[in-house]
């Protein structure tokens, strides 16, 4: 065990501290973590571990979410700036806007959102979880935010309901083009297509599955294939590799890298921890807001 995790595995009992970390992260902050995972993963193990202290890894609506559900629970991130431009890439005025126009609206925020929006809706959803949600709830009419790709996705496996669609989106996954894939494939002919619904329609109608980060690495460690190629960002081959020792997995891009989620490093991990500097704090009656749309998810997902 090299010095920075001995330090961290210190700092962590000295602070009473859980370090938690999203599949995207580097490698080796995911090999010190006590737990990893997708978003839904993650929000649903913030609202169990005991500690009173939680490091989320990854980038800012991760904590904020953490900080939603766990108020009195100290959430700390080790990298104040590194931010999620989709989190922010919808409207207050919009919604209240499609709120006067279909009343009868359900206004769905994927969970890569800042609290402000979270605040303005009425359910959050992850990737892995929104087709059951939306499903499930008893409004026609869906108004999707922030991200158009997998409202798009969730609209065309629930024809029976009415999506409003919001023009956001993560400039990692809509820069995965279908050329890329196809000449990946063309590399790879054996390789299924393993896409995030994050992706543009014309990757994901490519791909030969569709589904959440967790989804595709339960669908690599199932399938008898023995090449892969991947469509999200490339943190995921930490844990598809680590799973899968004997296959090969393969970017249909060199540019599936999230540098904000880059930004999270073992020493920023350690000074976050010693110092206590990165904080999440969030206004109280924006949290109580905020923590409605959460706490419905995980209620929804749950049954």
């Amino acid at each position: 065990m090299d010095d920075k995790t001995e330090r961290i595995k210190k700092l962590k009992q000295d602070k009473n501290s859980v370090i938690l970390a999203h599949y995207y992260v580097p490698a080796e902050v995911q090999a010190i973590a006590d737990y990893v995972g997708d978003s839904y993963y993650l929000a649903e193990v913030a609202t169990k571990v005991e500690q009173q202290s939680i490091l989320f890894c990854g980038v800012r609506f991760m904590g904020e979410s953490a900080k939603l559900l766990n108020p009195h629970k100290r959430v700390l991130l080790p990298d104040g700036e590194a931010d999620c431009p989709m989190a922010h890439m919808a409207a207050e005025e919009r919604i209240e806007a499609v709120r006067r126009e279909y009343p009868d609206v359900a206004v769905v925020c994927y969970v890569n959102s800042d609290a402000g929006l979270k605040a303005h809706s009425d359910v959050c959803v992850t990737s892995s979880n929104a087709e059951k949600i939306v499903r499930e709830l008893p409004n026609r009419d869906i108004y999707f935010i922030p991200d158009e790709h997998l409202g798009r996705y969730i609209a065309g496996r629930l024809p029976e309901k009415h999506f409003i669609f919001n023009d956001g989106f993560c400039h990692v996954h809509t820069e995965i083009t279908a050329e890329q894939v196809k000449r990946a494939k063309a590399a790879h002919p054996d390789a299924p297509v393993l896409a995030h619904p994050e992706c543009g329609g014309l990757v994901v109608s490519l791909a030969d599955y569709v589904g959440s980060t967790a989804g595709i690495i339960d669908y690599a460690a199932r399938s008898e294939a023995e090449e892969f190629i991947i469509c999200t960002e490339t943190g995921v081959f930490y844990r598809l590799q680590q799973e899968n020792p004997e296959k090969r997995f393969f970017p249909a891009s060199d540019a599936q890298v999230c540098p904000n989620m880059k930004k999270i490093t073992l020493d920023r991990v350690i000074q976050a921890l010693e110092t206590g500097e990165t904080e999440v704090r969030l206004d109280e009656k924006l949290m109580e807001r905020a923590h409605a749309p959460l706490r419905r998810m995980l209620e929804l997902a749950g049954k």
